[in-house]
């Protein structure tokens, strides 16, 4: 069953020498139990996107068009109460800066408590004796409820912040970024228990990552996002393993892979356009290889691969697929 659904969103940033287009005709939809990952080049629009589900942006962004359809209630019509009761009660998120997004000057656990007490009807002693029920279900010692952030490591702040976010046992968890600064055992472990949350309480998780190796760790499907545009949709392996977007097909030469490890790592030349005055045409003409003249005339619209249309790719080369997936290997295609 469909859980979240995003039809046609535009996202703008209002700025003094015109709108950043940071969201651009975005549509993709979310499973209820289903973990779905957002992955791309920093800038591509990840994290505005998932701000713009709850209305957690800037003062100066706002949707729009399109529609943020959660459970047949469109949130981006919802007032600003409204849209407050859903949050963390219904959808709970990760910011991206959650190592310093507890307050210093308040208990970790009375951190936690007040977010049951905003949403649940209940004595605030039994809100704090479920602080540190779910400080130990995330494998902190319920005693450290009394500490401070400034004497949680890192890998304990992270913990803590995935411990409020299930404190109103949410449909919806938006994770961005969830393992940035971590080293890579305490990111496996804060994964593994995101899975085990998931599994045990249903959660559909978003997450929002630059690193493919966790998008391809935790994600039944992934988007693709570049520019503001959503380039490539599809279940993970499928993407990973058969990209059909020149972009992702850069992202994985790109990316380190152990089963090739003496391959050359290659970098997608130039850099990504500006969202302020973005260009006409597909987002990632200017440094895609493959490029045509009818790439100058429209952004192209999202088509089936082989097929399969759980699998499509923003390409107007989707027929010669076959022919990019082989060039995009070699190393001079995209150093000429």
């Amino acid at each position: 069953m469909t859980l979240l659904d995003l039809e046609n969103l535009h996202v703008r940033y209002s700025l003094d020498g015109g709108n950043v287009h940071a969201v651009d005709d975005v549509s993709l939809s979310i499973d209820s139990g289903e973990t779905f990952g957002l992955v791309g080049e920093s800038g591509c629009g990840k994290t505005t996107l998932g701000k713009s589900i709850i209305r957690l942006l800037d003062s100066n962004g706002y949707v729009d068009e399109g529609t943020i359809r959660f459970k047949d209630t469109d949130l981006s019509e919802l007032s600003d109460p409204e849209i407050r009761d859903i949050r963390w009660a219904e959808i709970s998120t990760i910011s991206q800066s959650a190592m310093n997004g507890l307050n210093p000057v308040y208990k970790v656990g009375d951190q936690i408590t007040e977010a049951i007490l905003r949403h649940q009807d209940v004595d605030p002693d039994d809100a704090h004796e479920r602080a540190r029920s779910l400080l130990e279900r995330v494998g902190i010692d319920a005693a450290r409820a009394d500490d401070y952030a400034h004497e949680f490591s890192g890998g304990m702040k992270q913990r803590a912040v995935i411990a409020m976010a299930i404190a109103c046992e949410p449909d919806l968890i938006i994770a961005d970024e969830p393992t940035t600064a971590l080293d890579v055992i305490v990111q496996d472990e804060v994964l593994h228990e995101l899975e085990e949350l998931q599994d045990e309480m249903g959660i559909s998780l978003l997450i929002i990552s630059h690193d493919i190796s966790v998008i391809a760790e935790t994600c039944d499907r992934v988007g693709v996002m570049y520019g503001g545009k959503l380039m490539e949709v599809g279940e993970t392996e499928d993407v990973f393993e058969n990209p059909a977007n020149p972009y992702t097909m850069g992202l994985k030469n790109s990316f380190p892979d152990i089963e090739r490890a003496s391959g050359r790592l290659v970098s997608i030349p130039g850099t990504p356009p500006t969202l302020q005055n973005p260009p006409a045409g597909c987002r990632f003409r200017e440094r895609c290889p493959f490029a045509v003249a009818e790439c100058a005339d429209a952004h192209p619209p999202r088509y089936d691969v082989e097929g399969d249309d759980e699998h499509e790719s923003a390409c107007y080369r989707i027929d010669r697929l076959d022919e990019m997936q082989a060039e995009a290997a070699e190393v001079a295609t995209w150093t000429q």
